[in-house]
């Protein structure tokens, strides 16, 4: 009866350090494909080409494309992308979750009329973004994408609201692309005064965006704009609304152009609020076109 019991005892045993075996290969094995899976997706972003050093944002895409290469500084008759630039803040918010529009409420309100909400206050890593983001959460009552686009430009004629300001965005964002080995600093002389400039001194990370913004309506045109990636569709849009957008056309051939510009046209005539209403749209990018086309 005894070396039964032992018997048993012993088979009970080896059955339970077969199932931990088991049980630890299978963890082996997870471990491994969840190891697998993550190279796979550095290898997709390599592929891509953005690495984390030349990935850049909405504002540094639309700054890069207005920036002459050579000379290192936009046009001086550029008086669109100063707001342009804060449009691109609140969509690059917009996509990374921490901005949303107020719901629309039984009556319909317009996209105009709804209030910018923060839907989440944890950092971006962005200086510029995370300044933009703590005034609109501290703002009480929320205020609207045309009067955030005013503010954060320091266009409004309230005195109180100065402090809203974001103060040499241009500068700051070809810091960061300096940073990013994209752009280089020097200075220039303009007779009366001293100019900081950034001449581009990598080519290829403005070239790679260029040919985003083309392949996007020539190789890569798929007629709907539901189904164009958002981050490419807020580009063309915001950088058009920057008035930098020609900059990316302007090497294509005539034929290529002219379909180019031609699909570009029926991006820009879109009607937001019907836009904003179709499945996945982001409510904030539509509302922020609106604000430059009303």
């Amino acid at each position: 009866m005894t070396s039964l019991t032992q018997r048993n005892s012993g088979l009970v045993q080896r059955r339970t350090e077969a199932i931990r075996s088991a049980a630890a290969a299978d963890k082996e094995k997870d471990s491994g494909e969840e190891e697998d899976e993550a190279r796979r997706g550095e290898e997709e972003e390599d592929d891509k080409g953005d690495s984390k050093e030349t990935r850049l944002t909405l504002m540094e895409e639309v700054l890069l494309l207005g920036l002459k290469d050579r000379e290192g500084y936009t046009s001086f008759w550029n008086d669109c992308i100063s707001s342009g630039l804060r449009g691109c803040m609140l969509v690059e918010l917009a996509l990374r979750g921490r901005l949303h529009l107020e719901p629309c409420g039984v009556r319909r309100k317009s996209l105009l009329a709804r209030k910018v909400i923060c839907k989440s206050d944890a950092p971006t890593g962005d200086v510029l973004l995370d300044e933009a983001l703590k005034h609109i959460k501290e703002t009480q009552p929320p205020e609207t994408v045309q009067s955030w686009i005013e503010l954060l430009s320091g266009e409004t004629w309230n005195p109180l609201k100065l402090h809203y300001q974001l103060r040499n965005v241009r500068e700051r964002l070809a810091k960061n692309l300096v940073e990013k080995g994209v752009l280089t600093t020097e200075k220039q002389n303009f007779l009366l005064f001293d100019m900081t400039t950034h001449p581009l001194t990598n080519n290829s990370i403005k070239q790679r965006l260029i040919k985003k913004v083309q392949e996007s309506v020539l190789e890569k045109w798929v007629n709907d704009p539901h189904r164009m990636d958002k981050r490419v569709l807020a580009l063309i849009l915001l950088a058009h609304s920057s008035d930098v957008l020609e900059n990316a056309f302007a090497p294509l051939q005539d034929d290529q152009y002219d379909l180019g510009m031609k699909r570009v046209h029926t991006l820009i005539e879109l009607e937001p609020e019907k836009e904003s209403t179709k499945p996945n749209a982001n409510e904030l990018m539509w509302a922020v076109v609106a604000a430059f086309t009303k």
